[in-house]
């Protein structure tokens, strides 16, 4: 007589009727995670310095989801490499022979993103790469191994990323912008209300820190907010969670009583004045 033969595991029941078999679960991080990229992030690595970029493609080759593709040693090099592998990025050094980064840099975007990657730390420079179209300013000596890895993931994702830095350069920039925008916009006529008025617009940073007794990393991302970066951006700009970028924004607005983002910007960059 033959059947099916005799299974002593006990299975689980419903209602006294067997339950049919369960797959098994899944963690709920990895059942909420972003989906691996299939193919690893193309770089092509442009430096000058032989040392430097040899140590940048030793280092970024040893991870499985990044390879660098070429290697150049000033902007026209980096172009025609460019041309030729259409990586997903560019990682492109500012002071170079022959063609120099900022040179090259209008006409690598056309091809790939580009971040700059340089000791060049100086105010105008930051601002000139971001004028030209530079996904992202990283400046050596401010990030971790694990830290530009993270970088260059973002970046060839679409998320910008600078160093701090790059950072303070780009707010300056805006300061400096609203600043013009504040002095335009008054329209009193004598000397005076236009000195005050001017004064009014232009606190200093510690001052507006201070005056809102905002902590420091407070400080740094109401810096951010007003440089108008996104809380995707300024996660990973100050390599944070989104989640605790958006703790610490409730605990800004509440500080600046203000209920946007334009409102506390306005109020941090001095633009709230009172006719």
């Amino acid at each position: 007589m033959t059947g099916t033969p005799y299974d002593p595991t006990p299975h689980p029941t419903r209602g006294g009727r067997p339950m049919p078999d369960q797959p098994p679960a899944v963690p709920l991080r990895e059942a909420f995670a972003a989906p691996p990229r299939s193919t690893p992030v193309r770089l092509v690595v442009a430096d000058d310095n032989p040392v430097v970029r040899a140590g940048l493609t030793a280092l970024l080759s040893g991870h499985e989801d990044i390879t660098v593709v070429a290697e150049a040693a000033d902007g026209r090099q980096a172009y025609d490499a460019a041309l030729h592998h259409r990586p997903d990025l560019v990682l492109l050094d500012v002071r170079m022979p022959e063609v120099d980064g900022l040179s090259a840099l209008p006409h690598l975007v056309r091809i790939a993103p580009v971040v700059m990657l340089t000791y060049s730390s100086e105010s105008e420079i930051v601002q000139e790469a971001l004028r030209r179209g530079a996904g992202g300013y990283l400046v050596h000596g401010e990030f971790t191994v694990a830290e530009l890895l993270s970088a260059i993931r973002d970046i060839a994702a679409g998320r910008a990323h600078f160093t701090p830095t790059a950072a303070t350069a780009v707010l300056a920039q805006l300061r400096a912008s609203a600043t013009a925008h504040g002095v335009e916009a008054s329209h009193a006529a004598s000397p005076a209300t236009s000195r005050e008025r001017l004064s009014q617009v232009q606190p200093l940073m510690g001052q507006s820190a201070q005056a809102f007794q905002l902590s420091a990393r407070e400080a740094e991302i109401m810096d951010l907010i007003a440089a108008g970066l996104t809380n995707q951006q300024i996660a990973a700009a100050c390599f944070i969670s989104e989640k605790t970028v958006k703790n610490h924004i409730n605990r800004i607005f509440a500080k600046l009583h203000s209920t946007s983002r334009s409102e506390a910007a306005a109020k941090w960059l001095g633009t709230a004045v009172t006719p």
